[in-house]
């Protein structure tokens, strides 16, 4: 599981691209508070990391990589507007993650196929084995 540390990280990097576009809208910010409460942490805490960013914390397993990168697409089209600097924002975050840029390609190209832009767990499993096996 995830140290306070860590949580913390994926917060604020939920947060900052949240304001990457320069509008930090109240959907965004309730979703990021209902990822808080998952991981234990609170609404003070998270209000706190909006003023000041903690240090960046790299997630070793792959798995938890891959769910904070779900994690950020989701907060990316919970306002149903993608702009070109979200996509190009959110690819660069991918890369330094470590991911395979062909899976984060391909997940930013199938999340249109379906409702409200939400790939299920399952199919963005099945994009990201393709591409590591």
């Amino acid at each position: 599981m995830y140290s306070k540390e860590e949580k913390l990280s994926l917060l604020s990097e939920m947060i900052q691209f949240a304001k990457s576009d320069n509008k930090f809208k109240d959907q965004e910010y309730d979703f990021i508070l209902a990822v808080a409460s998952q991981l234990n942490i609170t609404k003070v805490e998270v209000d706190g990391l909006i003023e000041k960013e903690p240090e960046k914390k790299n997630l070793k397993p792959e798995s938890q990589r891959i769910l904070q990168f779900h994690r950020l697409v989701l907060l990316m089209n919970i306002d149903q507007e993608t702009s070109p600097l979200e996509t190009s924002k959110i690819k660069d975050m991918g890369l330094q993650m470590g991911l395979r840029p062909e899976a984060i390609d391909t997940v930013l190209n199938e999340m249109h196929n379906y409702p409200n832009k939400v790939i299920p767990p399952k199919e963005l499993i099945s994009i990201f084995t393709r591409f590591y096996n």
